[in-house]
């Protein structure tokens, strides 16, 4: 175990703190926007700037070309290693160098393509958090350990993230050697704030099912059947309806419900919450329990289509048949298709005044739960808390990120940590998106001290 102490560290990240200003400032100028082609020229100049910031720490990066499973050519990605004893540990880092695209520059304050700091103490810019964020921890982390690294690296800086990672699983299994390693550090989540740092505990799985509610052979008048025949909307609110008890607490036998994974160092603020989703002032928010437990681990269902007639052009009928989609977020540990099957079961069950439910089966994605008893985690909470000065706050995420458990899955034995440069000001995927660089500089600290711990 390397003996370089924490003010040692601090001080070569402090001296390192230009140059990561400006690796983040030279990536948001380089659009790396997938969405506009992951196989572009624009992603090959992004891909290959991040393997010339991971060559300058000793990484022998390299600009892979992925392949989807049709066959056709995929995205751009940075893979290599730094290899300093074939007995020590390996740590795999992940990031993303795609960025998300910006539809509408005016809604921005400051070009979404110069990096701008502000005197709030954040750099703005698209990318400047996810996940330009995660590359500058890992290549300030290096740097600050320098030849006191203890500890083999791999890594693997992806190029599709944010269009749906469609050939992440054929590259890995292409590229098995290149991801093997004891512990796997995903920079693309973020902490509780600015100030207090976190783990993600958790992400919730999902599926989702399309339903069809079906009353009539075909439509007829409303004057002339209505009264002891309800329309198929109607019928398919009642069964929608029927998933919940009087709290809005879903009651579906077979869909698990778990409380935070490691426990709860500190809830969710009803106040900010309502803020942030823009909650109207009558409305009493559904489920009970912790807020932390509703929003990161219960399971929750969501109509996100609705097939029916609109309102303008409407008349006397009454609607035959109503499709639906529902999508479930699921809780981290269940698999979901067991939830999807529950879910299915339930509908067809408790179809209203017996019309004709038929469930249609959608996608599943695995949701992840990590160990908050091994010792890896505990070392990452150590270091967060040397790295912040105060005690993290882990917490959970209500979405998915496929990625993470298709990793777990291929990598059984190891360890996957998520941490992040994000915070709730970050704005990423949104306008204004940006990064606070004294948080930065901590999460850099606290990475290099968690790979250091991770030498013994």
């Amino acid at each position: 175990m390397t003996n370089t102490s924490v003010d040692e560290l601090r001080s070569r990240v402090e001296a390192d703190w230009q140059r990561v200003v400006k690796v983040l400032e030279d990536k948001i100028a380089l659009k790396s926007v997938s969405a506009n082609g992951i196989t572009g020229e624009h992603m090959k100049r992004s891909a290959e700037f991040v393997a010339d910031v991971l060559k300058a720490e000793g990484v022998d990066a390299r600009v892979v070309q992925s392949e989807n499973p049709d066959g056709t050519p995929g995205a751009w990605e940075v893979v290599g290693s730094r290899i300093v004893d074939p007995a020590a540990r390996t740590v795999l880092l992940y990031a993303h160098h795609d960025v998300q695209p910006v539809p509408d520059p005016s809604e921005w304050d400051t070009d979404p393509f110069v990096a701008t700091t502000k005197d709030d103490g954040r750099l703005y810019g698209r990318g400047a958090a996810d996940d330009g964020g995660g590359i500058a921890i890992h290549s300030g982390a290096l740097r600050a350990l320098g030849d006191d690294l203890g500890v083999n690296i791999k890594v693997f800086i992806e190029g599709e993230e944010e269009m749906g990672s469609p050939s992440f699983i054929p590259f890995i299994e292409a590229h098995r050697d290149e991801f093997e390693s004891d512990v796997i550090i995903v920079a693309d989540s973020g902490n509780w704030s600015a100030e207090i740092p976190s783990l993600t505990t958790s992400l919730r799985g999902n599926t989702c099912v399309d339903v069809t509610v079906r009353v009539l052979g075909h439509p007829v008048h409303s004057g002339q059947f209505g009264g002891p025949i309800l329309d198929a909307n109607t019928l398919a609110a009642m069964l929608i309806a029927s998933m919940y008890d009087e709290n809005g607490s879903l009651v579906v036998p077979g869909v698990a419900s778990e409380e935070p994974i490691g426990g709860l160092q500190r809830d969710l603020d009803e106040a900010s919450l309502r803020a942030d989703a823009a909650v109207v002032d009558g409305y009493r928010l559904a489920g009970t329990d912790s807020l932390a437990s509703r929003l990161w681990t219960k399971p929750s269902v969501t109509v996100i289509g609705f097939d029916s007639h609109p309102v303008d052009g409407s008349f006397n009928v009454i609607a035959d048949a109503a499709r639906f989609r529902l999508s479930m977020r699921t809780s981290p540990n269940q698999k979901p298709a067991e939830a999807q099957q529950a879910l299915a079961d339930f509908l067809k069950a408790h179809a209203p005044f017996g019309a004709e439910v038929t469930v249609e089966a959608g996608e599943n994605g695995q949701g992840w739960a990590m160990d908050p008893d091994s010792v890896v985690v505990k070392d990452a909470e150590t270091a967060l808390e040397t790295a912040f000065g105060v005690e993290p706050a882990n917490k959970g995420e209500g979405g998915s990120i496929p990625f993470i458990p298709e990793l777990q899955r291929l990598f059984p034995g190891a360890q996957v940590l998520v941490t992040g440069p994000e915070d709730p000001k970050a704005n990423a995927h949104s306008p204004n998106e940006s990064i606070d660089l004294a948080s930065l500089k901590k999460n850099i600290l606290a990475e290099a001290l968690l790979l250091r711990s991770l030498a013994a």
